[in-house]
């Protein structure tokens, strides 16, 4: 049941900016439910009665710098329409905060399933579990395929120097969140530091790239590609990394992290690495780094999740235990560039 106040949306304001930008659109009150919030953006699902939509803004309260950008993810979702990434329509963006309090952009409801927990995979079962995942990574290959420039994101980014200045903007965003000890996590960065590797040639990168940010049909294929907030041009190793992050025995399980790797039928680390270098013609033999720069980055997105909470500054659930993994994922950052 949708809501007629939720938080961080003001449907009365944002009805009369879409009646005002796409009149005709809204054709009777709104109603919303928040339907992820708080980890990145705030998600909510929209309703008059007769369409629905998805409405996106930044979290409430403590923003990391650079973070959260709304006029970057909805410019890449509008450009890869009509390529083979599916996406949702997108409708408008606002980029003045006047209206709901924050940047935001409205786009179609796309009907489908976000597999994030290994419960929802087993109630399709084993064999329709792997043609997901697999999905998933022939997905990520078509994503890698796209030529920017040919649909207008030739200077959505800067490729040259990729993961350096990667390594330095998660540095900093840590810096921003640290508010305890976190043993290795140091040590982490600087080995990764110590041990980049060159990239391959730049593509369009998602940046977030996870099962549970995809949205699935009945057919076991992908719907549509969701949580473009990281979004780049830069080097596709990092997307490949991400999904064996998530499919790795070092992700802890019960913090609020997704346990869908753990499902059976589940593809091994080595069966989707195989796929998605055969698909891409890409060599992978560094990608031990690129494991280890994931479980990095997770921890200081995680580490900032948990300073919100403590800040009283997150909206949904789940968010008490999401501190209990990061030490885990530090963990499994060294274990990985040491070879584990």
């Amino acid at each position: 049941m949708g809501e007629t106040n939720p938080p961080g949306l003001d449907l009365r304001r944002l009805s009369a900016h879409l009646e005002a930008e796409r009149p005709g659109l809204v054709r009777g009150d709104l109603t919303a439910a928040l339907i992820a919030g708080g980890r990145s953006n705030l998600t909510y699902d929209v309703t008059d009665g007769h369409r629905r939509w998805v409405v996106r803004r930044p979290p409430l309260g403590h923003v990391l710098p650079t973070a959260h950008d709304m006029s970057r993810e909805h410019r890449v979702i509008t450009a890869l329409a009509g390529t083979d990434v599916p996406v949702p329509p997108t409708v408008l963006l606002c980029r003045d905060t006047e209206v709901i309090g924050a940047p935001f952009y409205v786009m179609d409801y796309v009907e489908g399933t976000p597999y994030r927990k290994a419960a929802q995979l087993a109630r399709i079962g084993p064999r329709r579990t792997h043609e997901v995942a697999l999905s998933m990574v022939d997905t990520l290959v078509a994503l890698h395929a796209v030529d920017p420039a040919s649909v207008g994101l030739g200077d959505f980014g800067r490729p040259e120097g990729f993961m350096e200045r990667q390594l330095r903007r998660w540095s900093r965003q840590l810096d921003a969140s640290r508010s305890r000890d976190l043993p290795g996590i140091d040590e982490l960065h600087d080995r990764l530091t110590a041990t980049r590797p060159v990239s391959p040639a730049p593509t369009i990168v998602h940046g977030d790239y996870r099962l549970d940010n995809l949205l699935v049909d009945g057919g076991d294929r992908i719907a549509a590609v969701l949580d473009w907030e990281m979004s780049t041009l830069g080097d596709p190793l990092t997307d490949l990394a991400l999904i064996l992050m998530y499919s790795s025995s070092s992700m802890p399980v019960g913090s609020g992290v997704s346990d869908a790797h753990t499902a059976e039928g589940y593809p091994s680390a080595e069966e989707i690495t195989a796929r998605y270098a055969e698909r891409s013609g890409r060599d992978v033999s560094s990608l031990d780094f690129y494991v280890g720069f994931a479980f990095f980055k997770l921890a200081v997105i995680l580490e900032g999740i948990h300073y919100r909470f403590r800040q009283g500054q997150t909206v949904g659930e789940d968010f008490d235990r999401i501190g209990e993994a990061v030490p885990r994922l530090i963990e499994g950052g060294l274990n990985r560039l040491a070879g584990d």
